[in-house]
């Protein structure tokens, strides 16, 4: 009689794919590809933005996987160029993943507060960066 193994519920599979380990794996993946594909040239396959796609306006994300490749290869003035906003808040981003990496590899649940008032700054930012990039 074949051995039957109980079916992956939802629950567990959401905190396998959530779980802080899991993350530096599918980065790992993704910065591979990265690193041996310079989006600065074009026919690879790299996905363009959705919404410069349907606008031909650069939203403000526009140049994150071009900055990520320029800092993959240590070329700080071109990630600059690439993304300015985006480049200026890496630090932050890297601070918040260590913390809850840590935090989840010692079994406590990590989850950051942002009061109102700094999410409207960063969404005026956003705002005024994407609105400020597309004048010319």
């Amino acid at each position: 009689m074949a051995e039957t193994r109980p079916r992956p519920t939802a629950g567990r599979v959401r905190r396998l794919v959530t779980h802080p380990a899991s993350v530096p794996l599918a980065l790992l993946a993704g910065a591979g590809y990265l690193w041996t594909t310079n989006p600065h040239e074009p026919g690879h396959l790299l996905p363009r933005c959705p919404f410069n796609w349907a606008t031909g306006l650069l939203c403000p994300g526009c140049g994150a996987t071009r900055m990520l490749y320029d800092l993959m290869h240590g070329d700080l003035p071109g990630a600059f160029h690439d993304n300015a906003a985006l480049f200026l808040i890496v630090p932050m981003g890297l601070y918040l993943y260590g913390r809850w990496l840590v935090e989840g590899l010692r079994g406590r649940a990590y989850r950051p507060v942002i009061p109102n008032r700094y999410q409207a700054v960063l969404i005026g930012g956003a705002l005024l960066w994407g609105v400020l990039r597309n004048i010319n």
